[in-house]
């Protein structure tokens, strides 16, 4: 299964503006994942309180309809909403409001058997219809669709709850933001994040690291202007400038890289490219900070649950309400084009990544094979990727 629209760049700001972007949403980041309520601003005048649907609880719950002056709804991938048999759109965010009694809402326990497939309580047919679940079908850059990429960001499940703000008061929404303790986040910076810290990268720190059998090595760290997550690029040799670059681009997996999991690839693919670079002679490898195709290390655990259970990887990531595949890779573009190298001898079994590569401006010359040997613990995963990610083996 290919990538969806996981490798586009949208409109760049202005570098003027950029760390006030970044900055807003890096707060909104740390405030969901502490289960506080954030305020989303859309186009046309229109904002909704944001929380986490995985960190609900009717406390926060009952406060968002409070301070909203709306009842909530949930906000859940099309993807989740496909695998819960709830609707086929080709839509990226439905929202679900239960008809309930007069005067009920939504709790927090529905919010979760909705949100996570490994709730104490999975949702069954009798319970989806005893709801009876009105599904719309948002546009894509809206404030629900705003809301579910926060958590994304957030590297929480892909649910939010959303209540728009109709308080008579919120006509100026930063002072009433303010007035309530809230922080508020544009639509438009959440959705622009990505890029935006891609772009900001910069080399920030670089040492020499010898490796076994490759002694002429350096890391450099790159960082982007919010502080985030560093990218890390293993330069082994001296690549001249001049000619395609062999290179991989690699996604963090602490699992197989660091404790030699047998449940995937990855440590196998790490330490086999930079024993072809150092074959090679020279070399560059991107270590990109993106666990688990992009869902992070807590989600890519509730995948392995979610697998352990019967579901491939891919399916895996669709229960939990994932793209099968959630990476980015401007950063590595980025990096490329710090380091003075536009073509690449890629190392990958993906083709997605050539794509990629090849849509941002970076010349890919040839695709390097990069296969291993598989084991009883990892044969279904490798057929998977194959079979649905279009894997080259």
């Amino acid at each position: 299964m290919a990538m969806s629209d996981k490798h586009f760049e949208l409109i760049s700001m202005p570098a003027s503006r950029e760390p006030a972007s970044l900055l807003a949403v890096d707060r909104a980041v740390s405030e969901v994942r502490r289960g506080r309520p954030v305020a989303v601003r859309g186009a046309g005048g229109i904002a909704v309180l944001v929380l986490a649907a995985e960190a609900v609880t009717p406390e926060t719950l009952a406060n968002l309809g409070t301070v909203s002056h709306s009842p909530p709804v949930l906000a859940i991938t099309a993807r989740r909403a496909s695998v819960l048999g709830l609707a086929e759109t080709l839509g990226t965010i439905v929202t679900l409001a239960p008809t309930l009694a007069p005067g009920e809402n939504l709790t927090a326990d529905i919010i979760r058997d909705f949100a996570d497939p490994l709730s104490d309580r999975p949702l069954s047919d009798a319970v989806r219809a005893s709801l009876a679940v009105t599904v719309k079908e948002t546009p894509t850059y809206d404030c629900e669709s705003a809301a579910v990429a926060l958590m994304k960001l957030a590297r929480l499940l892909p649910s939010a709850v959303t209540a728009e703000i109709s308080d008579s008061t919120a006509d100026d929404l930063a002072a009433w933001a303010a007035r309530h303790d809230l922080l508020l986040v544009d639509a438009g910076d959440i959705f622009q994040f990505d890029g935006t810290s891609a772009r900001t990268l910069r080399a920030v720190s670089s040492a020499r690291v010898p490796l076994p059998n490759a002694p002429n090595t350096r890391i450099i760290a790159f960082r982007p202007l919010d502080g985030g997550f560093e990218h890390l690029a293993i330069v082994i040799g001296d690549p001249p400038k001049d000619a395609p670059v062999l290179a991989r681009l690699h996604s963090e997996c602490f699992t197989g890289d660091l404790l030699g999991s047998l449940r995937c690839d990855c440590g196998d693919q790490l330490q086999g490219a930079i024993k072809e670079i150092t074959n090679e002679g020279a070399g560059i490898l991107l270590y990109l900070a993106q666990e688990g195709r992009g869902i992070g290390l807590v989600n890519k655990l509730r995948a392995y649950e979610l697998q352990d259970r019967g579901f491939d990887t891919m399916d895996a990531n669709e229960q939990l309400g994932f793209d099968a595949d959630e990476r980015v890779y401007l950063p590595a573009v980025q990096i490329l084009r710090l380091l003075e190298f536009d073509r690449v001898r890629l190392m990958t079994n993906n083709p997605d990544k050539v794509s990629a590569l090849s849509s941002y401006g970076i010349t890919v010359e040839e695709r390097v094979p990069h296969a291993f040997p598989s084991n009883k613990h990892n044969e279904s995963y490798l057929r998977t990727k194959a079979a649905r990610g279009g894997h080259v083996f």
